[in-house]
């Protein structure tokens, strides 16, 4: 298309006149890996042989046909969407997508083996790969307790979970040459207000040192921790709050992982950003889109996806925050709801890389907010379009709409035949 080439060239004049290099630009765009996650593609199901009803205040709305119901058929649609993205990513799993051959495997006995055609597709495809345990689902999360249950045998199986999770993110990364983040998050909380807030974090703190305790190559794994602020069935009291996990983290070297619905609605988490850095090298994000709950809806281009990629490029975090993202919306084509939910976040990133970040904090520090302002709303419409465009032509993959072409044939061919 000759014609992006020729908007191309017009965008990059636009954009020199403010000092940014486009096409440093998109070579910077090309390193940063996003990190899909497996679930969208069959609602959180997973491969588990005694499967159990999908629990822990999560709940997917929707029966659009074509679901994945096989590891094979995760990893082709998986596979469909990765073509239709830019760039090189990472993929995302949970605990509950081990293939165990037909046997019956508790989750606190899962092994390395037991994900080993993940890791093959994973060199096949050029992919990282992050991991879950999966804390929910399960009979012993039935009451929506784990790591601060009150009966020790319970919380025994879920540390133990949690540290064959973590010796299975040692081997992903071990293999794939890619450090893996092992992201721990648990559902634990009360309906109706607590009688006691604090015992059940002593547990929680304890489990966790007792998970940490167990030495994993940190070459291989990267540890985090996942807060939440409520959850259906634990409206009234988390365990693992932010203020929980964000302390513990500092304390003890581990990620702290915020995700996007995790926080009041009015509370944005592109404002935490820049306060977490100061105090914390990395951090990692589960970006989602929260519509007036932690509703987990496809990432759309909105204020809060671009201030968040707005933080991170213009304080110098690229290489500090691990983005991932986690939506699952089960009314829409699942390929599609990859596509558009990644290339947003991509999206994003680009657009916050083409803002003259240096400048508008120059004019912030002289006072000088008439013109500020100004600009950034000028900005908004500079032809980051047609930057977008041309990276995705020089990437391989559809430019503008045109992917969408893409998973209408594949949903014909594929998806309407399961």
């Amino acid at each position: 298309m000759t014609n992006v080439k020729e908007q191309f060239e017009a965008a990059k004049q636009a954009y020199s006149k403010w000092g940014i290099d486009v096409d440093s630009v998109l070579e910077t765009l090309k390193r940063v890996p996003i990190s899909i996650h497996c679930w969208q593609g069959d609602d959180i199901g997973g491969f588990e042989v005694n499967r159990g009803e999908l629990s822990g205040g999560i709940d997917v709305t929707g029966d659009y046909p074509g679901k994945a119901t096989t590891p094979e058929e995760l990893r082709m649609d998986l596979e469909k969407a990765l073509s239709l993205i830019p760039g090189k990513h990472r993929v995302n799993l949970h605990a509950i997508y081990a293939e165990t051959n037909g046997e019956v495997v508790e989750r606190d006995e899962l092994e390395p083996k037991h994900f080993e055609k993940w890791v093959h597709w994973a060199k096949e495809n050029r992919l990282g790969l992050d991991f879950n345990p999966t804390l929910f689902s399960h009979e012993n999360a039935a009451d929506g307790l784990t790591l601060s249950h009150p009966d020790p045998e319970i919380r025994k199986y879920w540390i133990n979970h949690c540290i064959q999770s973590r010796k299975i993110g040692e081997y992903f990364g071990s293999e794939l040459g890619t450090p893996c983040l092992t992201n721990i998050w648990i559902p634990d909380g009360y309906k109706d207000i607590p009688s006691d807030r604090l015992t059940p974090r002593k547990r929680l703190k304890d489990s966790l040192d007792k998970i940490f305790a167990v030495e994993v190559n940190e070459e291989h794994n990267i540890d985090a921790i996942e807060s939440k602020l409520f959850g259906i069935g634990s409206e009234s009291y988390v365990v693992g709050s932010h203020e929980f996990y964000y302390g513990y983290a500092l304390k003890n070297d581990k990620l702290c992982l915020i995700d996007t619905g995790h926080f009041h609605p009015t509370e944005t988490v592109s404002n935490k950003i820049s306060s977490m850095l100061l105090y914390s090298d990395q951090l990692a994000l589960h970006v989602s889109r929260p519509v007036r709950w932690d509703s987990d809806h496809v990432v759309t281009l909105d204020d809060e996806l671009r201030e968040i990629a707005l933080e991170i490029v213009r304080n110098g975090a690229l290489d500090h925050v691990k983005i991932g993202l986690d939506f699952f919306d089960a009314s829409i084509n699942r390929v599609a709801a990859w596509t558009i939910g990644t290339r947003n976040m991509i999206k994003a990133l680009l657009y916050a890389l083409l803002t003259p970040n240096d400048y508008l904090k120059q004019l912030q520090d002289e006072g000088n907010f008439t013109d500020r302002l100004a600009l950034i709303e000028e900005f908004k419409t500079y032809p980051f379009g047609a930057v977008w465009d041309y990276y995705c032509e020089q990437m391989d993959v559809p430019v503008k709409e045109s992917w969408l072409e893409d998973v209408k044939t594949y949903e014909k061919e594929v998806l309407s035949k399961r």
